[in-house]
């Protein structure tokens, strides 16, 4: 029987340059269903012009060890963000994990070469294959930072099944104060749009200020806010209710009046 209901716990935190101390700080991880962690958590992505290689790591590695643990222990289900080495290319993938009650990876298709970046010279971009995982009797989504973007991805997460659309992000600031301020109204648009077009929970969870722009968001299928994040270092806790996503899609059929 699906769950009626689903805790999550995003978690606003910065991922240091120190790949051992973000691997410690799993271990202060809270008690919920579904733990959100940011985009490249296993390791931050340094100065733009660095390469990654060195610090990728293999999908069984030490992160990839300490999440399984840190899923074991809580009997849940964690989301968190690597930049994986496969063969013997010289950029990593920008990885996913899903571990726990859910096992997955997703590599991020839509990389970040926009607003005078090119992750693409750091990073190779996944295949188009969405992933959708059940926690704990809900179907969840996932998708990373600059793929909110692209709303194919996520109505080909929904088609899938979909119910909650999880997001983890490094997202940017501008360069400037005005920038700035549209690019975090960039960021809860966007995710806003992610629910109300899909009329699904969205779960954002990104990394904080100063580097990034924080302003994680756990949405209903309205687009309302459940729980908000400032620029600092967070922890968002929130209760997902089978109620309001049934209500929501009954009220609002878009999925089933939507032509193709």
């Amino acid at each position: 029987m699906a769950g009626e209901t689903l805790t999550v716990a995003a978690l606003q935190w910065g991922a240091a340059l120190d790949a051992a101390a973000n691997r410690a700080a799993l271990a202060e991880v809270p008690a919920a269903e579904l733990v959100v962690l940011p985009e490249a958590f296993a390791r931050d992505f340094g100065p733009a012009t660095e390469p990654l290689t060195p610090y990728a790591e293999e999908q069984g590695g030490p992160f990839d060890a300490a999440v399984t643990a840190t899923a074991d222990r809580g009997a849940c289900t964690v989301v968190a963000g690597m930049f994986e080495r496969v063969g013997e290319d010289d950029r990593p993938f920008n990885t996913l994990l899903v571990r726990g009650g859910a096992t997955a990876a997703y590599r991020k298709i839509h990389l970040y070469d926009s607003f005078g970046y090119r992750e693409s010279d750091r990073l190779r971009a996944g295949t188009w294959a969405p992933v959708v995982v059940d926690v704990a009797g809900w179907k969840v989504g996932v998708l990373t930072c600059y793929d909110l973007r692209f709303p194919e991805l996520a109505r080909d997460l929904v088609a899938a099944g979909a119910e909650v659309l999880v997001v983890p992000a490094a997202w940017l600031p501008g360069r400037t104060a005005e920038e700035h301020a549209r690019k975090v109204t960039a960021w809860e648009t966007l995710a806003r749009a992610r629910a109300i077009e899909n009329v699904s929970f969205v779960v954002a969870v990104g990394q904080p200020a100063p580097r990034y722009t924080g302003h994680s968001l756990v949405l209903d299928p309205y687009g309302a806010s459940l729980a908000e994040a400032g620029d600092g270092p967070a922890e968002l806790l929130a209760t997902l209710e089978r109620s309001v996503l049934d209500e929501a899609r009954s009220t609002n059929p878009s999925l089933a009046n939507r032509v193709h």
